[in-house]
């Protein structure tokens, strides 16, 4: 970690004496996310031995917060007790770091721009020198790539360069596998264990699928590569700490069993989607009680389809876990609130809060769907697309999952009652709502494509009011036209046309600035953020 700490700390320096850089209003920024307190939750029915088992897991999460601090940043502690005022620390403690998560600017004086490969490269590496550089390990999710004595490449393994920190984590994890009364839990830990000892997390993920009767969970270590915006291969260490809704799990349980046929579906030349998911895929609907590390910087995701694993996902499946709670939150404080704001009042009726999740229930599903490994012998999509595979892979989850969720409600096959228009006019507001996430991650700059290629296709207009109409007919085309064209770049493995799509819808034009204008003078939030009891 030295060459991020020493750059950052000279930075540091400069922010201490800089006095002529215009301060950001912090306070307004902070604004931006609404505290939502995640209570106590209820643990009725949870045994002795579980209530510990979950207060380990919470302190396994806050050594992964540790962890992720030095990924993105640096020192973490010493950057925060830099800082004496109030409204700048906790936005620094938001965005792990002084870079706004919106739009990737520094918002404390001093700071250059983010560096792109956050602290997992040398800031002074070139792209000459990294390509010449013949370490097989050099693009492994689990390896920093730093300088040696000599000035040349190394790279060190996660479990090496972490290891003092990851140590407090295997303990916790290890006394929560003697404490509970599981054995699926108790050999999921210790798999676990396992992995963070040596990044090899294979029986981990297949210990965690296998899982199935535990009432809490626990998703931890390296999860997404986001935040490595150089080559888009370094994960960064997060944590979830999920308590299980049993009702609404069995309600889920029936889609699971459809993925197959639910990959039959999706539209495009069906060789770009010739990929059988594992059968034993599931869907879990899960509160969030606690989260730390990449999972709670900057935007709260509301679902997620883990392993990303490419060779577990087709020999095993995928385990979807719906966040209720936090769909809830997000609903109703942002986009209901931006629909009433920027819906023409005749689409307004169809916001619906069903809708809602289970668009997020069949994005999460989508993420599974699709292909894994390039038609054309160009590797797994990842390596085919680099960098630009997350954004790529965003899009396709969010396109993809409202257009089967309009499927399948067209044809009743989901017990809640609401109508494929419903679907469409609540995915539209969540898709310009999200916009303002901005251009500073994959997130934000997939939903601005997918909300310019609805603006170009007219599925969505802009009116002189300053509020959208929707034309359903070509909102439903636009989605399966999109969702095949997607289909088509991964399986090809087609940079060149990734980047060319990117470079023309991923970039937010007046429309989108206008709308910003316009929910921060309504006082809309754009995210929230977390508070616990």
């Amino acid at each position: 970690m030295k060459n991020c700490s020493v750059v950052l700390t000279l930075l540091a320096l400069v922010a201490a004496t800089s006095c002529t850089q215009e301060r950001a209003d912090v306070g307004r920024l902070v604004e931006n996310y609404a505290l939502v307190t995640i209570p106590a939750p209820d643990l009725t029915g949870i045994t002795d031995n579980g209530k510990e088992v979950l207060k380990l897991y919470r302190k396994a999460a806050d050594e992964v917060d540790k962890i992720y601090w030095q990924q993105y940043f640096g020192d973490g502690e010493a950057f925060l007790g830099s800082l004496t005022d109030p409204s700048e620390k906790l936005y620094a403690g938001i965005n792990y770091g002084p870079w706004d998560r919106i739009d990737g600017k520094p918002f404390l004086p001093g700071y250059g721009a983010r560096p792109e490969g956050a602290c997992f490269y040398p800031s002074d590496m070139t792209a000459e020198e990294f390509d010449a550089w013949s370490d097989p390990d050099k693009k492994s999710p689990y390896t920093l790539v730093q300088r040696a004595a000599d000035g040349s490449l190394k790279t060190v393994w996660y479990h090496d360069a972490y290891a003092d920190i990851l140590a407090n984590v295997e303990g916790h994890l290890n006394r929560a596998a003697d404490v509970t009364i599981k054995e699926s839990v108790r050999h999921y830990l210790l798999e676990m264990v396992k992995g963070l000892k040596t990044d090899d997390y294979y029986d981990s993920y297949k210990a965690w699928l296998e899982m199935e009767d535990s009432k809490m969970d626990l998703v931890i270590g390296p999860i997404e590569a986001v935040d490595d915006a150089r080559y888009g291969t370094k994960a960064s260490y997060g944590a979830y700490v999920l308590l299980k809704n049993l009702q609404r799990t069995d309600e889920l349980s029936a889609i699971s069993a459809r993925m197959p046929e639910l990959q039959q579906m999706l539209p495009g030349d069906a060789a770009d989607h010739d990929f059988t998911p594992g059968a034993n895929s599931d869907i879990f609907s899960c509160n969030v009680l606690y989260c730390s590390g990449y999972t709670n910087a900057g935007f709260k995701v509301i679902g997620i389809n883990f392993p990303y694993d490419a060779k577990i996902q087709e020999e095993l499946g995928t385990r979807t876990i719906i966040f209720d709670n936090i769909i809830r939150e997000k609903f109703n404080r942002t986009v209901h609130p931006v629909g009433n704001v920027l819906l023409e009042e005749v689409y307004q009726p169809h916001l619906d809060a069903s809708a809602f999740y289970w668009t997020i229930v069949f994005r999460e599903i989508a993420k599974g769907l699709g292909v894994k490994e390039t038609v054309n012998g160009k590797g797994t999509v990842a390596e085919a697309l680099g960098n630009e595979a997350l954004v790529i892979e965003k899009a396709k989850s969010n396109v993809l999952g409202a257009w089967l969720c309009a499927q399948e409600a067209e044809a009743y096959h989901i017990s809640a009652l609401f109508q494929k228009e419903d679907v469409l006019t609540t995915f539209v507001t969540n898709t310009i709502r999200s916009t303002r996430f901005g251009a500073a991650d994959p997130t934000g700059i997939a939903n601005i494509i997918v909300y310019n290629y609805l603006l170009e296709s007219k599925a969505i207009t802009w009116n002189p009011s300053g509020r959208y109409s929707i034309d359903y007919d070509k909102t439903w085309q636009a989605l399966e036209t999109l969702g095949a064209e997607i289909l088509r770049i991964q399986a090809h493995g087609d940079i060149d046309a990734a980047r060319t799509w990117i470079a023309k819808y991923g970039v937010a034009g007046p429309e989108s600035l206008s709308d910003k204008r316009a929910l921060e003078s309504a006082g809309i939030p754009v995210d929230i953020r977390f508070s616990y009891e």
